[in-house]
């Protein structure tokens, strides 16, 4: 354990959104204002990623939950990377992500939930969706003109169209919730200039360079918009069942250690235990191990 522990026991739970009707953006920092010292960040994340590993494999053997961790955040935010690190020592087999660009034509003949139902992660087993379904009150909102790829009928597209998709995702997570799925959402919070100097170590960088997009710096045009398409969101869609975490980003230390912290709390939260096995079971298994023992060793020679 490092000296300088500044990682307190659930510490991520004061990012925790659950009810969305006082929540107003401008009351949560882009930075934590500890300092942080990166080796000391490093070797503690490591501590909590071991945890997670352990718990990812009770879950996984225990086969009764799922977990579904989803990010979403402007450009640079550094979600990429999060996902990286906490889920570093994850067992793969029980372990799936899934990155949500652009939606192909085949996604846009469906229904805008289509393309990560199917993704979701089945019993026992951790998923993780880089950007979802909230681009659809994100990035389609900030862009309306998204929805006439959707070809939608022209009676459904009204000015009511934002609060009857937070109502279609509201009722999809509560019946993922009654499912055994755990629905953790992180909006990795960073500020326009935290962006603005990532955008230019990107340019500056020639290891980076291939990393940035003309097109992200279009899209910090939009910046306001996109903060009250994301304050919006979050009002409507924060409960108890499936809530927001309003992570400070500018710190990417921190904010791993942020995201680490509640996905470890939500897995000790499940009280996960390995199956448990009958009376007879347990007898064949001694029996077993009686054959393993008594076997001629000749036998696997070459």
């Amino acid at each position: 354990m490092a000296k300088n522990n500044f990682v307190k026991n659930n510490f991520s739970e004061k990012y925790r959104v659950e009810e969305g009707n006082k929540f107003q953006l401008k009351d949560w920092e882009t930075s934590s204002g500890e300092k942080i010292d990166e080796d000391e960040a490093e070797d503690q994340l490591k501590e909590i990623v071991e945890q997670i590993s352990d718990l990812q494999n009770i879950l996984y053997a225990d086969n009764k939950w799922s977990l579904l961790l989803i990010f979403q955040a402007m450009d640079a935010a550094g979600k990429d990377s999060t996902i990286k690190n906490i889920l570093s020592g994850v067992n793969p087999q029980g372990c799936e992500v899934y990155a949500f660009g652009r939606p192909s034509v085949e996604e846009l003949g469906h229904d805008f939930l289509w393309r990560t139902t199917k993704c979701l992660p089945q019993r026992g087993n951790i998923g993780v969706f880089n950007r979802s379904y909230y681009e659809e009150t994100l990035v389609a909102r900030v862009h309306p003109e998204l929805l006439k790829a959707q070809c939608l009928p022209n009676n459904l597209v009204t000015e009511n169209i934002w609060e009857e998709r937070f109502e279609d995702i509201c009722a999809f997570e509560k019946h993922m919730a009654r499912s055994g799925t755990k629905v953790l959402k992180f909006f990795l919070h960073l500020s326009p200039e935290e962006q603005k100097a990532r955008f230019l170590e990107r340019i500056d960088n020639p290891k980076k360079n291939w990393k940035f997009d003309k097109n992200d710096l279009y899209e910090r045009t939009f910046w306001k918009r996109y903060m009250h398409a994301y304050e919006e969101t979050i009002q409507h869609t924060a409960c108890k069942h499936a809530p927001w975490y309003v992570i400070p980003a500018d710190n990417k230390a921190y904010a791993r250690l942020a995201v680490a912290d509640a996905v470890l709390s939500t897995l000790k939260d499940l009280d996960l235990k390995y199956p448990s096995l009958s009376d007879e079971i347990i007898v064949s298994l001694k029996s077993f191990k009686g054959i393993l023992d008594k076997e001629e060793q000749d036998i696997y020679k070459i």
